[in-house]
């Protein structure tokens, strides 16, 4: 019989099923550190999109994706919830519903920077300080950045529990 199909007699499971954990003593660290990173991160974010909801609209205009009457709504809403999610995150209020919100924004944020990259578009990113000059090459950086969290926000929600 092979050892795939054998059962432990301990606990009635399945040998390669025990191998299937993944959790270790540093999880918790790790998850913590994560916790830390994207919350302070959508925090501050958030500060300077708060302080000059015109010069986000101006940004969100420059992506030539959104509809003119949703500009100034997104310029208003987007940091706002930033800034909970990132607060909730910190403060564990709702860690778990925190993170996918989070997961969601950069979501949005991978598809609109990367669909304005393919077309070779010219464009402020907006994330964290408004800039004159557009960054075209440092843009890609950007989607690797936000595919890093997004990747650290997965881990977050498949290594801790709904509560």
């Amino acid at each position: 019989m092979s050892k795939c199909f054998q059962v432990d007699s301990d606990n009635g499971r399945r040998w390669d099923m025990k191998s299937r954990k993944m959790k270790n003593n540093y999880t918790p660290v790790l998850l913590f550190i994560i916790k830390l990173m994207l919350g302070i991160t959508f925090i501050y974010a958030s500060y300077h999109k708060i302080a000059d909801p015109a010069g986000f609209a101006k940004i969100l205009y420059g992506y030539e994706i959104f509809p003119g009457s949703s500009i100034n709504i997104l310029a208003i809403t987007v940091p706002f919830v930033e800034l909970v999610a990132g607060f909730s995150l910190i403060l564990g209020l709702f860690p778990r519903s925190a993170v996918l919100i989070i997961n969601a924004l950069l979501s949005g944020f991978i598809l609109i920077i990367g669909f304005n990259l393919l077309r070779g578009h010219q464009f402020d990113c907006g994330c964290f300080v408004f800039s004159s000059e557009n960054q075209t090459a440092s843009n890609i950086y950007l989607l690797i950045r936000d595919f890093l969290m997004l990747a650290s926000g997965i881990y977050f929600l498949r290594n801790t529990t709904a509560s």
